[in-house]
This record gives structure tokens, sequence and C-alpha cells, in this order.
């Protein structure tokens, strides 16, 4: 397959600043990036492809959401006022439980998968629930849509409600099954090992999780850091380790394979050297933490010391979707941390936040998230707003974009150059 698109292109190869061509051309051969530049340095041959000229339109990644439990979908905007063990025991529990019922878990993923079209995020990690059928058919689900994801089967077999816990070797047993019918399924929709966080894990589970890990090279998600009542819990059950960061370390789920943890507001310097040296990937969760009262990641202190970093919309601790939305408040959250820390010159600029939600995520699909040549061809095709577009560079349009753009904006969504038309057209 060889097409070239013409459009405004913004992309940012790196996170200090945007790259933008002006009535560019964008190449791509097999689902990859090909060429991406101005018209006239195009290779002649590609100049001979299948044309799709976007006119005014902006060309840009398609978003990436590290982190979301896709069983919260009907919980967002629930339960702001709780902090996170609370929330988790009134809302997230229950709601997960429900999902035992497949015919529920259709309709609901269903929803979710379309929302996630129509916000234009191309790549995302989900959380599903314990229960093996329903992740299942979310890895399906996805399947159909064209999208990509690495779906986790949740693992929990203590400190959990009654109705919605597992057994440890039952819980071991079903994620491998998980892994076997899914690791090569799929060159888009991949299994991820997926332990809830420590509190809800045993030392049985986790290492038997780590194990399967390793021995079926799937990478791993989890919680870290995310709130001091939790981070006090992780220090009673784990008296052993020095920190909650250890706690992963010791049993093989902190970057033996490649590792997503969320939140991580308040890693030590030692937790900190753990993840740089493992080089997980910490997900700012920017709704989330402000919602239940976790507190603010400081991006920009992890960003200069090397640790990787994406944006996760984290459903339902988080209520918004669209990634451009994440992106703005992790600047507006940033900034509100460089006032208290009495230095302004401290703050993610648009081009960072961009930055964290294409390519910085897309990393860990990969070559994702970006123009440069041999990259997935994730794009998003943006007619942004006639009248606050004219007499503005590309740079100001994307700002306006991610500030005040919605899911009605986008045009087009492509994911590895092939067109994703809405997934599901009937709920």
């Amino acid at each position: 397959m060889q097409n070239i698109y013409r459009g405004n292109l913004v992309y940012t190869p790196t996170p200090e600043q945007f790259v933008t061509v002006e009535r560019g051309v964008l190449a791509v051969e097999d689902g990859k990036v090909r060429y991406a530049g101005p018209a006239d340095g195009c290779p002649a041959e590609c100049l001979r492809w299948d044309e799709t000229d976007y006119g005014h339109r902006l060309l840009i990644p398609g978003f990436v959401d590290l982190h979301l439990h896709a069983p919260q979908f009907r919980n967002m905007g629930l339960g702001t006022d709780m902090q996170l063990l609370p929330w988790l025991e009134t809302y997230t529990f229950p709601e997960e439980a429900r999902f035992a019922d497949t015919a529920y878990g259709e309709r609901i993923y269903k929803a979710l998968i379309n929302r996630l079209w129509e916000e234009g995020t191309t790549r995302s990690v989900l959380f599903a629930s314990i229960h093996l059928e329903s992740t299942r058919l979310l890895a399906d689900l996805m399947i159909r849509s064209g999208l990509s994801a690495y779906v986790g089967k949740v693992n929990m077999d203590r400190n959990a409600p009654d109705y919605y816990i597992e057994d440890t070797r039952q819980s071991l047993k079903d994620t491998e099954a998980f892994i076997l019918e899914y690791l090569d399924r799929s060159p888009l929709v991949k299994p991820i090992v997926t332990p809830r966080f420590v509190p809800s894990c045993t030392s049985e589970l986790m290492e038997g999780l780590g194990k399967l890990a390793d021995r079926y090279n799937v990478p791993v998600q989890s919680h870290l850091d995310e709130n001091p009542a939790e981070i006090d819990w992780v220090c009673q059950l784990h008296p052993e380790s020095e920190n909650y960061c250890g706690v992963y370390n010791q049993y093989d789920l902190l970057g033996s394979q490649p590792t997503v943890m969320a939140h991580c507001i308040y890693c030590t310097g030692d937790e900190l050297a753990l993840i740089r040296e493992n080089r997980v990937t910490a997900v700012h969760c920017p709704h989330s933490n402000a919602n239940i009262i976790s507190g603010i990641m400081p991006v920009k202190d992890y960003m200069d010391q090397g640790i990787r970093v994406g944006l996760g919309s984290d459903i339902s601790g988080g209520h918004e979707l669209a990634m451009p939305r994440v992106m703005v408040l992790a600047m507006q959250l940033s900034k509100i941390l460089a006032v208290f820390r009495d230095d302004k010159s401290r703050f993610l600029s648009t081009a960072e936040a961009f930055y964290l939600g294409t390519k910085a995520g897309g990393s860990f699909f990969g070559q994702v998230g970006s123009f440069e040549e041999g990259y997935e061809a994730d794009f998003l095709v943006i007619n942004d707003d006639p009248v606050l577009r004219e007499g503005r560079s590309l740079e100001e349009r994307i700002s306006q974009y991610l500030y005040l753009g919605t899911a009605a904006n986008i045009e087009d969504r492509y994911v590895a150059g092939n067109k994703i038309t809405k997934p599901f057209d009937s709920l």
C-alpha cells in the first residue's frame, strides 16, 4: 500500500519544539512513514502514488493514552469527592464486578472504543477486569476496531471484596491462557501483565506474574506511589522492601520487560533511580490526580532526570478521554506546581505536552507517535476552526486546537496507514 497525503504537518520528534510544514507531504508505504516534509523534497516515485489532498487541514500523529481502566467507563465523573481507597471500595470494585456478565461488558466496551476513536486515541494501554472472558471480549473488540492497544486481565487476590477477588492459582492460570491466546493474534492488539497494585496482590501472585512476563516477553502495567495512604499501606504489607518501587522490582515487575507505572507522584530518589535504570515509563494522569486528591507529578523534574514520561486519562479516576484535554491539564498543573515552588520557569510547554501525548507515549508501542521515517503511520486529520485559524501559524493553530478543539474537529483517523471508520454503529 502506497499513498501520499497533503496537508499541514505538525509533530514533535523531540520535546523541545514543534516541527511544522505548511502544505507538506506525508508519504506512507506499507503502513509506515516513507517521507514527511515539503512537497519539493518528496521522492519523485512517491509523487506517483495515490494521493489524498487535505488542503488547509492539520495532519498530526495519533494520540496515545498509556493508562485507562476500560470497565470504569460508566463511572466517569463519579466519586470525585473521595480519595483513592474509599473511591475504589465505593465505585470501582462494584462496577468492575459487573463484567462477569459478558453481555454487559460488550455494551460498555463498544461504547468506550467508539469514544476512543472519536477522540483520536489511536493507541491505548488498557486495564480490563479480573474476568477472563470479558478480557477476551475487550481484546476481540479492539482487534475489530482497527485501533491499537495493550489489554491486560487484572490480577488481585487480596484486600478486595469477596465478590471481586481471585484465587491465586486461577488468576495466574487465566492470565497465562490470555497471553497464549493473544500473543500473536494481532499485530496491533497485544496482552500485558496487569497486577492491579501491590496492596491487592500477594507475593505469590506477583512472583507468578513476573515469571509469566519474562517467559512470554510480555510488558507490565500497574500503579505506583499515587496516594500517601496507599504508600503507607504498602510499607506495612512489605516491611522487607525499602520502598513501593522495590516491591515490584523484587518480583521482576519493574523493567525486566517494558513497563508502565501510572501516577508516580511521590517517588523517592531511590525509586526514581530504579525507574530510570529500568527504563520504566511513568504515566502522568492529571485529571485523576486532581479529582481524587492525589497530588501533582513533578513532570519537568522527571524529564530533566532522563525518566520516561507519558500521559494517561486514567478513567474513571479521570473523567476526560480526550488526550488534548489531558495535555492541557498537565501543562496547567505543572504551572501551579511551579508557582508553589517559586520557580515559574519550570513548567511544561505546549510542545512538551504534545510530545508526551504522541511520541513519548507511542514509544511504548515501538516507533509510534511521530512522522519520522520508518514510524508507524498513525495520524489524525484536524479541521480546526476557520475563524480561529485565519492568519495563525501552524504552531498557534495546534495550540488553539489542543485548548479549544473537540472530537468534531477530527475528520479522519489512521492507524498503521489504514483509515479507521467508526468501529461500532449500534450498541
